[in-house]
């Protein structure tokens, strides 16, 4: 058994993101808003809160640019990525340098119940209406009722693991 690695001489900032780079986790886009006020951003920090009501937790930073429009209009989607769609998560995140309502192009995208966008061959899309932002250090705790869902069981899912996208081995 190899020891582990010491995070010795490390503020504990950077030990907790040492740590937290070694959970995989599902590749999220939250979008919102329509036409030209289209925005978006990739997360990882989105899990189940509850059931009944059908209630999703997704954490976003407070400067992010979704902010403004998600609190405008109190509907956002989450689109859980599939193994093919490593380019919409690298769009999102900010890596190709688009921004607003450019990031939106070259990707089929639809509407369901709230009329927020939701990616046509996302794994899981998730249609929401805002319930509560907590709003905690640097990040916003976002809880969204889920309205509707559509779910793909043909796909598999993009993992972001070790500061890398990555998907299951078949």
């Amino acid at each position: 058994m190899t020891a582990p690695a010491a995070t010795a001489g490390h503020s504990p900032s950077e030990g907790y993101r040492a740590g937290m780079r070694h959970l995989a986790g599902a590749v999220s886009v939250l979008t919102v808003g329509e036409g030209d006020s289209r925005t978006g951003l990739t997360a990882s920090s989105l899990t189940s809160f509850a059931v009944d009501p059908p209630t999703l937790l997704i954490c976003i930073n407070k400067a992010s640019s979704v902010r403004a429009e998600l609190l405008a209009r109190k509907v956002f989607a989450v689109n859980v990525l599939a193994e093919g769609q490593r380019r919409v998560a690298e769009t999102f995140a900010g890596m190709t340098g688009l921004h607003g309502a450019a990031r939106f192009e070259g990707t089929p995208w639809s509407v369901m119940e709230t009329g927020a966008p939701v990616i046509d061959d996302a794994l899981v899309a998730f249609d929401c209406r805002l319930d509560e932002i907590i709003e905690r250090h640097s990040h916003m705790i976002v809880l969204g009722r889920v309205l509707a869902t559509r779910v793909d069981d043909t796909a598999r899912p993009l993992l972001y693991w070790h500061r890398d996208f990555r998907t299951l081995a078949p």
